[in-house]
């Protein structure tokens, strides 16, 4: 005989204690809520609770048999009045909004709906067939001693001295070269020697992973036999996907990281705080929906029809305290007990938005400020949604970087030459000051990135001038029309060799710009193998060879792969490269009396205001000088660019450049990875369609 208590309103979700398991579940206009326990496979119910309350809009129950494990869900009665936004219906079996763990997958099937589809009366009709055949279970979960995880190993690096890798746990290792195929595409195959190896040797101090929240995949593309592999269709909050697991998510989810903890490697999430899985009122009735509607979504005036500013259905409401209160409660579950260390909100705006606009000061940046928990975290933006007024880059709080699609479209318009580039890209090397320096923030608030997720990989940047999303099953329409791509004269893979080191050339140029600008930058994993998705700039639907990162055999020998290394390894032993505050060019230093940043011509003189007004010019040259260095020891950086057809010859002018001993760090005309000593030179050399790197010295 199962016992139970009325038990407490806190915590909200199921919390093991001694004497049992508490329940809660939010719902501020339900009249009754039922505790549905099942079997262990998920698919038996076998016993069924009214819940106790509601106790300050919360519903609780302790049942004391119960213990880690136990599968359950929730039946929430209430009006099923679609005109006032209640979609209540008892019918359809109900996630946990903070389960930890999922037992079943999701199957598509008409009872899944809170309405008849193809009922004459549309989303107004009520179904009554029972929808727990097919929609996953939660399940009670417990955090033990054994399954805690351990702190990132030494001290976590400061945040200007970053490099972020962006990557899909399942693409990432799905094809991985040597790892056993049972890990490979799974948090296990992250926490492969080989892969953490490679990710040591590579230099990056951060992953931020696709989300990895337990999500479901769209109707329609089930249909088309694809999915959502991206994973941006989040419904659980604190589950971590099945999908990348073997067997326990949580384990697994846990050991990756400590894994990456012990290689000195951060963990970021993407994490999808702006919409749920359950789409608009033509969606499924999987959790909030039937939960409470009406609290937990934003709704149009006549309360018929969802506000989707996230333009994928719908809008968590997070002017509601119950709401903004479970997004906090999930963040700091997943710093706290799964150890992570920054998250990127995607489509940030919604969450900072009031009523009607966006607001740096609102209750969503507010809570996480005040946080303790959370006021360590690595906080990335996404700073736009497709609501009114919804592009807001530059405009977040202290404390947050931003995804600057800015500097992404600056530098491959600048690479693909297209006019009027120049005087843009000098205030994007010296990270975006026209974006960011009115907030208050220095160049840190700017995640640089030129290929992400969402649009072509560099291979394809550089290889393809229109998209080709054809496999997508939606002719061609989806993803960016807008690419700022440039194919060298082919469209796609060719054996023309000259095409192919242009190629590898134009590459070579667009990483070494990313790694000399200020700021934090992000590489798109893959980019630095050469990998290639035919042109598809949106393959958020391919689980499959398509969408995975085609590794070769010997990623470390791949020579795109070691220049990345080098460059890597370059940013982080020229501290010019990587500053804290805005270079303006008044600071001058002691050794050769120049401005802390000058941009020069290709006849080594200050560009002049005309030449930053040429819209065809194609050669820049800027100049970094340290102005903390001995007045007997000089130190300074210079990166020229040539996207010009002609080589040059740039003169030594030491009136406005410095004088000392020259080492070449990074010439892209070459893949050539090694520091070369150049002497008291006269001139600089470079070849066209190409950067150099330069250090200049002296020493007492």
């Amino acid at each position: 005989m199962i016992e139970i208590q009325t038990g407490q309103p806190f915590p909200l979700g199921a919390t093991v204690r001694t004497s049992g398991v508490n329940f809660t579940l939010f719902s501020e206009h339900a009249t009754r809520v039922e505790l549905c326990l099942f079997d262990d496979t998920g698919s038996t119910e076998v016993a069924r609770f009214d819940m106790a309350g509601p106790t300050e809009q919360v519903w609780h129950l302790l049942v004391s048999d119960a213990k880690a494990g136990q599968c359950y869900g929730y039946r929430v009665h209430g009006p099923y009045l679609p005109d006032q936004g209640h979609r209540f219906n008892p019918n359809k079996l109900l996630l946990d909004p903070y389960a930890r763990a999922w037992q079943g997958e999701l199957i598509w099937h008409d009872a899944i709906f809170g309405y008849e589809r193809g009922h004459a009366d549309g989303c107004a009709s009520f179904d009554t067939r029972d929808s727990a055949p097919y929609v996953p279970k939660s399940v009670v979960t417990e955090l033990t001693e054994s399954n805690k995880v351990n702190p990132l190993q030494g001290d976590k690096c400061p945040i200007a001295d970053s490099v972020v890798l962006e990557a899909h746990i399942k693409g990432f290792t799905k094809q991985f070269p040597g790892i056993d195929s049972s890990v490979a595409g799974s948090y296990e195959g992250v926490a492969e020697a080989a892969v953490l190896d490679y990710l040591t040797e590579l230099g990056v101090t951060a992953v931020e992973w696709l989300p990895i929240q337990a999500g479901v995949n769209d109707d329609f593309l089930v249909t088309r036999k694809l999915s959502n592999y991206w994973g941006y269709n989040t419904l659980g909050f604190f589950s971590p996907t099945r999908k990348y697991a073997n067997t326990d998510a949580n384990a697994e989810c846990r050991a990756m990281v400590n894994a990456m903890h012990n290689r000195g490697i951060e963990c970021w999430m993407d994490v999808v705080y702006n919409h749920s899985g359950e789409g608009n009122e033509e969606g499924p009735t999987l959790c909030y929906r039937g939960i409470d509607n009406r609290s937990y979504y934003r709704l149009t005036p006549d309360l018929k029809h969802y506000l989707n500013e996230s333009g994928c259905g719908n809008t968590l409401n997070m002017h509601h305290p119950r709401v903004l209160q479970m997004v906090i409660d999930s963040l700091r579950y997943w710093v706290n007990e799964f150890g992570i260390d920054g998250f990127r909100f995607d489509l940030t705006t919604i969450l900072g938005r009031n009523p009607t606009n966006f607001d740096e000061r609102s209750a969503f940046f507010a809570s996480i400020r005040q946080d303790p928990d959370l006021q360590n975290t690595r906080l990335i933006a996404e700073p736009w949604d497709i609501g009114n007024g919804g592009y807001q880059l530059g405009a977040y709080p202290s404390g947050w970087s931003e995804w600057n699609d800015k500097y992404r479209d600056g530098v491959r318009r600048f690479w693909s030459n297209e006019p009027g580039t120049l005087a843009p890209l000098a205030d994007l090397l010296l990270g975006s000051y026209q974006s960011f320096a009115s907030s208050q923030r220095g160049p840190t608030a700017s995640v640089n990135f030129v290929t992400a997720h969402d649009g072509f990989t560099l291979h394809d940047l550089v290889s393809y001038n229109t998209k080709h999303n054809e496999a997508n099953g939606e002719n061609n329409r989806d993803g960016h029309g807008t690419n700022h791509s440039y194919n060298h004269g082919v469209e796609g893979d060719t054996d023309d060799k000259d095409v192919m080191h242009d190629r590898r050339r134009a590459q070579r140029n667009i990483l070494t710009t990313l790694m000399v600008s200020q700021g934090i930058p992000m590489l798109l994993a893959g980019d630095e193998v050469n990998n290639s998705q035919a042109g598809n700039n949106n393959a958020y639907c391919h689980d499959n060879p398509l969408g995975w990162v085609n590794w070769p055999d010997a990623p470390r020998d791949e020579p795109l792969s070691r220049f990345v290394q080098h460059l890597i390894s370059v940013r982080k032993r020229l501290p010019l490269l990587r500053q804290k505050g805005w270079l303006h060019g008044g600071a001058r230093d002691a050794c050769w009396d120049l401005p802390n940043v000058s941009w020069l011509n290709e006849a080594g003189q200050i560009i002049s205001s005309d030449e930053w007004g040429d819209e065809f010019r194609q050669v820049l040259i800027m100049q970094l000088i340290d102005q903390n260095a001995a007045k007997t020891h000089g130190n300074g950086v210079s990166v020229l660019f040539n996207n010009s057809d002609k080589p040059l010859s740039v003169p030594v002018n030491t009136s406005v450049m410095p004088s000392g001993r020259w080492e070449c760090w990074v010439n892209t005309a070459d893949s050539v990875c090694a520091v070369k000593p150049l002497g008291d030179i006269q001139s600089i050399k470079l070849d066209s369609k190409a950067v150099r790197v330069l250090r200049c010295y002296t020493s007492a």
